[in-house]
């Protein structure tokens, strides 16, 4: 079975309410069209020949064939066989979810480029099954997608998904975290769970940071930008080792200490914190707050009442990504992309 790429492009990421109160641009359909036309044209020359893509209404796909058509005529790039889901859109979020689950049926899908922010990945990442990520930022807050030109990330997707890296070496193992209430489906988010005060739902993207009273994190980077960052600036953690972080949060004003934290594009605030601990794979934390709103990966998900029981569990290598750095190092020691291999080329 010839292995095909998928790809899922988000035509509506990047447009909640922190990039009207930050400094922040939305990334343009055409610009979108444009990264999707830069990681074909890398998958091609990795030997990929199809790609199936998730259709939707925002225009991407049809700026995506005619860039292929022009570049054809004009002998200028090759690109694989594109096909596009037969599947139902809805505008939605279910349109993603639809997208991963069918590429997860497919049996021939090797691996998914994703074009979003968290919210995207997330959903994607709550249908792929086994199949691996390999994440692209167009979104507000990138935490979990890392910043790298797309070419790059469709050349390791590429080389992951014909075979030509071991998987020990092309595939990293991520965490989530999972959240439910009284005992009902788990919903996951991969970057952060935050527990807040505001259970007003007019602007699901969280930025005014009163209200935040409890953090979890997977991981915790200074260098992202978002919640996770808000824990970075405290006691990094990475993506690869075990486990999360746990915060108590309150407002500046009376916390024990302060963070200045980027949580949102040019937005900088200043958030307290009462303390902190590790959040060990596997083990159940409870928020303190009685009733309030669930942000999973930055957004108002869940809301939920006294009388209701919340948990809040990390899990440990719960999905796979494409390690992007770990391919590209390994295609240039073995000269994967050379015409002729170097010789003396060493594991």
């Amino acid at each position: 079975m010839t292995p095909k790429v998928g790809i899922i492009a988000n035509p509506i990421s990047a447009r909640d309410i922190r990039r009207v109160v930050a400094s922040a641009n939305g990334v343009q359909i055409a610009d979108r069209a444009n990264i999707v036309l830069r990681a074909l044209a890398a998958l091609a020359a990795c030997g990929v020949a199809e790609v199936v893509m998730m259709p939707e209404r925002g225009g991407i796909g049809g700026h995506v064939l005619r860039g292929i058509e022009r570049a054809r005529g004009q002998s200028a790039a090759r690109f694989p066989r594109l096909n596009f889901l037969d599947m139902k859109i809805t505008g939605t979020v279910e349109d993603t979810r639809c997208a991963a689950r069918m590429m997860a049926l497919a049996g021939d899908v090797a691996v998914i480029i994703v074009l979003g922010g968290d919210g995207t990945h997330r959903a994607v990442a709550g249908d792929c099954g086994t199949v691996p990520i390999a994440g692209i930022s167009t979104g507000t807050n990138n935490a979990f997608p890392e910043h790298r030109e797309p070419t790059i990330t469709g050349l390791a997707a590429g080389l992951a998904a014909m075979g030509l890296v071991p998987p020990a070496v092309a595939f990293a193992a991520n965490k989530t975290i999972e959240v439910s209430i009284d005992g009902g489906a788990p919903e996951i988010a991969l970057v952060d769970v935050a527990i807040v005060t505001d259970r007003f739902v007019g602007a699901r993207a969280l930025w005014r940071t009163e209200t935040f009273r409890e953090l979890y994190v997977a991981f915790a980077d200074p260098e992202v930008i978002g919640m996770a960052a808000i824990a970075g600036l405290v006691e990094p953690v990475t993506r690869r080792e075990a486990g999360g972080l746990a915060l108590i949060l309150a407002p500046a004003a009376t916390a024990a200490m302060r963070v200045r934290a980027p949580i949102a594009p040019g937005l900088v605030e200043m958030v307290g914190i009462q303390s902190w601990a590790r959040m060990p794979a596997g083990t159940v934390f409870t928020p303190a707050l009685s009733a309030g709103a669930i942000a999973l990966d930055g957004e108002r998900e869940l809301f939920f009442d006294p009388h209701q029981d919340v948990a809040v569990r990390l899990v440990d290598r719960a999905f796979h990504t494409v390690d992007v750095a770990a391919v590209m190092q390994f295609a240039a020691r073995q000269g994967l992309l050379l015409d002729r291999p170097l010789e003396g080329a060493r594991p």
